[in-house]
């Protein structure tokens, strides 16, 4: 064999090497993808590099898979769904303080589920997994419960936290706790009706 047909050999085989790492790269991002959805592309913008960002979600899928999660049973699918009823109807009178109830009320039930509960960052990895296409929802609803804290929220923006608080309880919960109904906010010069109607176009 000539040194010329060992080159050309050795060119083949490096093209299909690389070819083939391509295609797993191409595959493997592809995935993720698929299961992150929106998450992917907010990880991919906090890392320094996309191949970093890919690092960050397969640990996050390795340290999900050694969670035990548990689902609900029906009972306590229905008490979570009255307790959110519950504090859907108590924002009429105290926004602020149904906010904090909302955040509580999430938080067990994401520990119920079997999710860790300490730190938010640590939190969001681990639902990011199974429930990524209501984390915005979720950051969002956080970080107007912090301004609240800080009396910086205004009763608008606290009426689209419990919005954004639902939609994550309602993933975990596996149904809408109370359809498609959001909070209702008081209106002085209005008589309060007697039961909430759907404002979801707001």
């Amino acid at each position: 064999m000539s040194p010329t047909q060992v080159v050309v050999i050795v060119l083949v085989v490096l093209v299909i090497a690389a070819l083939a790492v391509l295609t797993r790269t191409y595959a493997r991002r592809r995935a993720l993808r698929s299961r992150f959805g929106p998450e992917y592309d907010h990880v991919v913008a906090e890392q320094h590099s996309r191949a970093a960002a890919e690092r960050e979600l397969r640990d996050r899928e390795r340290r999900h898979a050694e969670l035990t999660l548990t689902p609900l049973a029906p009972e306590s699918r229905a008490r979570y769904a009255a307790a959110w009823e519950e504090l859907q109807v108590r924002f009429v009178d105290s926004p602020g303080e149904t906010v904090g109830a909302a955040d509580d009320l999430v938080t067990r039930l994401i520990a119920e589920r079997g999710y860790p509960t300490g730190d938010f960052a640590d939190q969001i990895a681990h639902l990011s997994v199974e429930h990524a296409r209501t984390l915005t929802h979720y950051r969002d609803a956080h970080e107007i419960h912090l301004r609240n804290s800080r009396g910086e929220a205004s009763t608008e923006e606290l009426r689209r936290a419990v919005v954004h608080y639902r939609a994550l309880f309602a993933d975990l919960l596996g149904e809408d706790p109370v359809g498609h109904r959001p909070p209702e906010q008081r209106q002085p010069e209005q008589r309060q009706p007697d039961s909430p109607h759907d404002v979801t176009s707001r």
